[in-house]
């Protein structure tokens, strides 16, 4: 059936390129996460009338953050090429659109894992620490837990911009459905693989969004 509705694609070269997409995507948000999750507790709890109070370190954070959050997508990449280059040990491929990928999204995440955990009642923060909770014991049991509809809501709209930003890297050599969109398809006026490889990265964004609504509907108590 894909045959006769595509019949220009090279379906061993498009499953191929679809893998490498979800490999960029997948090993992206795995540090994506853990780096978002960990800048964003740490924006919060610095910021003003919070556990680690310290208004020093927050704006230093915080420009950091909007610094890599700003900056153009496609600009970023040729910037880190010699960061990438000594991480990576090399600039072109799946491998090397990675770190790029990392830095680009992380700081993105972490302002909305920030929002979310200011949307926790702070008559909550304060009884655990009433209590005489550890911080430790604070960021564990109570922010993380009541912030996770957001943290979850949050990593599935990155996850959708990371397959986006696999894209563009594809178009300047990283691989992916981007790269094979672009050099077998509008490089040689071949529309069927432009088309598929479209498809392709609609399905997945669609799967993504499916997959977080569902997860945070059933963690979501409210």
């Amino acid at each position: 059936m894909f045959e006769q509705l595509f019949p220009n694609v090279d379906w061993e070269k498009a499953w191929e390129k679809t893998v490498e997409t979800l490999y960029m995507t997948g090993i992206s948000l795995i540090w994506i996460f853990f780096i978002g999750v960990l800048l964003g507790l740490l924006l919060f709890l610095t910021s003003k009338d919070n556990l680690w109070e310290n208004m020093i370190i927050h704006g230093f954070v915080a420009s950091i953050v909007n610094i890599f959050r700003s900056i153009p997508f496609v600009i970023l990449i040729v910037l880190l090429l010699p960061f990438t280059k000594i991480i990576v040990g090399t600039i072109i491929g799946k491998e090397a659109a990675i770190p790029a990928l990392i830095i680009g999204s992380a700081p993105f995440y972490a302002r909305m894992v920030e929002i979310g955990l200011r949307e926790i009642d702070k008559g909550v923060i304060e009884a655990a620490q009433a209590m005489g909770a550890k911080t430790s014991t604070i960021i564990f049991k109570v922010l993380l837990p009541e912030s996770m509809p957001a943290i979850v809501s949050g990593i599935t709209v990155t996850a959708i911009a990371l397959v986006g930003y696999t894209a563009i890297a594809g178009v300047i050599g990283a691989g992916g459905l981007g790269d094979y969109a672009y050099l077998d398809g509008f490089s040689r006026n071949n529309n069927d693989v432009t088309l598929f490889a479209t498809l392709v990265i609609l399905l997945i964004v669609f799967i993504i969004q499916f997959t977080g609504d569902y997860i945070t509907k059933k963690i979501d108590k409210r």
